[in-house]
Formats: structure tokens, C-alpha cells, sequence
């Protein structure tokens, strides 16, 4: 099983960004997807989450209004669109996978299977 993660460059502030995470080995027709990002020198964080059918969507505060989350379950990928970034913005993402659970999460350990990470820089 293998979440592969790509998008990720270098962007100025205001800019834009789309973040593909394509999964292979099982489908994650029936799970649910979510991003993660960790900065240097902090804990992994939650950015957004979507449940297997794409009904139900959660998303950090901090980028709430900012990205949107998305999935092509023909596909077996998960999308974070982001818009109006910010320096603070600046981190490795993260997709992540929960094992035939339909419910997303906020939480890290929650999720089964991650991708390798992409890095984010935004400048100021």
C-alpha cells in the first residue's frame, strides 16, 4: 500500500497550490483521507479531512476558508486545493488514510497508512 504526495513548490504569498495524493496497492474507496502538515521544529498538525463519500469535510481553523479538500474515488486520490496561502503556511503535507473507516479524523493516530510528504514553502 503506497500514498504517493505531490503539488508541493514554491509560492508566494496570496499564491495558489493543489496537492494530489494518489494511493496504490488497495482502494480507499471506503476510507477516509486526510492532510497533515508539520513545520520545522513543531508537532504534525491537522489541516483537513474527508469522509469516504465526500459528504462530510473538517478543516483546521487556521485554513478554514483557505483550502478545500477533495477526492475522485475512480481515481484513489485526495486533493487539498490552497488558495490565499501564507508564510505560515510554510511546511512538509502530509495524506494519510484510515483503514475501512468511513469517519475522518482530526487526530494523526488515527489514520493507517501515509505518504511520503510534500514540501510546502511559501513566501513573504
Amino acid at each position: 500500500v503506497q500514498l504517493q504526495a505531490s503539488g508541493g513548490g514554491l509560492v508566494q504569498a496570496g499564491g495558489s497550490l493543489r496537492l494530489s495524493c494518489a494511493a496504490s496497492g488497495r482502494t480507499f474507496s471506503d476510507s477516509a483521507l486526510g492532510w497533515f502538515r508539520q513545520a520545522p521544529g513543531k508537532e504534525r498538525e491537522f489541516v483537513a479531512a474527508i469522509s469516504w463519500s465526500g459528504s462530510s469535510r473538517n478543516y483546521a481553523d487556521s485554513v478554514k476558508g483557505r483550502f478545500t479538500i477533495s477526492r475522485d474515488n475512480a481515481k484513489n486520490t485526495v486533493y487539498l486545493q490552497m488558495n490565499s496561502l501564507k508564510p505560515e503556511d510554510t511546511a512538509v503535507y502530509y495524506c494519510a488514510a484510515r483503514g475501512a473507516i468511513v469517519v475522518p479524523s482530526t487526530l494523526p493516530d488515527r489514520y493507517d497508512y501515509w505518504g511520503q510528504g510534500t514540501l510546502v514553502t511559501v513566501s513573504s
